[in-house]
């Protein structure tokens, strides 16, 4: 009796291998559908109901309303003001982040620097710190009389500035203690990068004459471009995401000037369990993480074409 196609393809070492890979990545699929995609398909459908307190208590109470809570949060005063905090924030707060790695990185990259593996774990141990220790920390920091910021503007002859109370202050208060916190992990990355500009690229940059600003803007800039991409894309990701530093320092003040887009989720969904309002605003701002992924990518590939 012949065989059949299907029976003649399941004898031969390709199915095989690819039935074997199949395999080996079904439980991470499974887990990936269980605990990703399924709450993303349950949190879209949540941002088109109603579902609040008397929802949790009966169910029965839950209503479609449709693109109701996208339409009112586009007329809601505190979210375009969350919206723009948290602008202010990720494009302010990331590149300088991402130019102090760099400047970190590149310090310890040169040859002439000694002890480099101890500052770049010291430079690192503020990433693995707990956010909330660190917040707190320089909570007392910004204090505005006892504070150890206002005590060394005080010795130079500067007024005390109250750097968490005052609306103009609040922000970049937050943004340098961002700064310090997560330059460490980006810089690690750089240093890895720098590390692969290989070093014939510089022998021939000098021998034609060019100087060390010259050798970074046309040697080490265009070679750390994959580097420079995948830095900004994490960091721009992790700084929309604002919300443990203005909720431990500010809690959103003053005067809402450090309210953030999960911030003010944070307190539709939990402190006023208006929970499709907060998927709502969820998806909001994973499209405008997507809408700037994708920019940074076009720009990446433009610059590289």
């Amino acid at each position: 009796m012949t065989r059949t196609r299907a029976q003649i393809a399941a004898k031969t070492p390709e199915w095989r291998a690819s039935r074997a890979g199949w395999l080996f990545i079904a439980p991470a699929i499974v887990l990936i559908g269980v605990f990703f995609f399924l709450p993303v398909g349950a949190s879209l459908l949540l941002s088109i109901t109603d579902f609040d307190l008397y929802a949790i208590a009966n169910p029965a109470n839950v209503r479609l309303v449709g693109t109701r809570n996208y339409t009112e949060l586009l007329q809601n005063p505190t979210f375009w003001l969350a919206l723009k905090n948290t602008f202010y924030f990720a494009l302010i707060g990331g590149p300088l982040t991402v130019a102090t790695s760099l400047g970190a990185a590149l310090l310890l990259n040169a040859k002439v620097v000694r002890f480099k593996t101890l500052f770049r774990t010291i430079y690192f141990l503020p990433f693995v710190t707990t956010l909330v220790a660190v917040a707190i920390v320089w909570r007392y920091l910004y204090h505005p009389q006892y504070g150890f910021l206002n005590y060394a503007l005080g010795a130079v002859g500067i007024h005390p500035v109250d750097w968490l109370g005052d609306p103009r202050w609040a922000m970049p208060a937050i943004i340098l203690l961002a700064v310090w916190k997560n330059f460490g992990y980006n810089m690690l990355i750089f240093i890895a990068g720098l590390q692969a500009v290989p070093e014939d690229l510089y022998e021939a940059a000098a021998l034609d004459g060019a100087g060390a600003v010259r050798q970074f803007w046309h040697v080490t800039l265009p070679n750390l471009a994959p580097t420079f991409f995948f830095v900004g894309v994490v960091t721009m990701i992790g700084y929309f995401q604002l919300f443990a530093e203005p909720y431990v320092m500010t809690t959103g003040g003053p005067l809402g000037a450090t309210t953030s887009l999960v911030l003010f989720m944070y307190e539709e969904g939990f402190r006023w369990w208006r929970l499709g309002v907060a998927a709502s605003i969820a998806f909001l701002l994973f499209l405008i993480i997507l809408v700037w992924t994708a920019i940074q990518l076009r720009l990446e590939r433009r610059l590289a074409a």
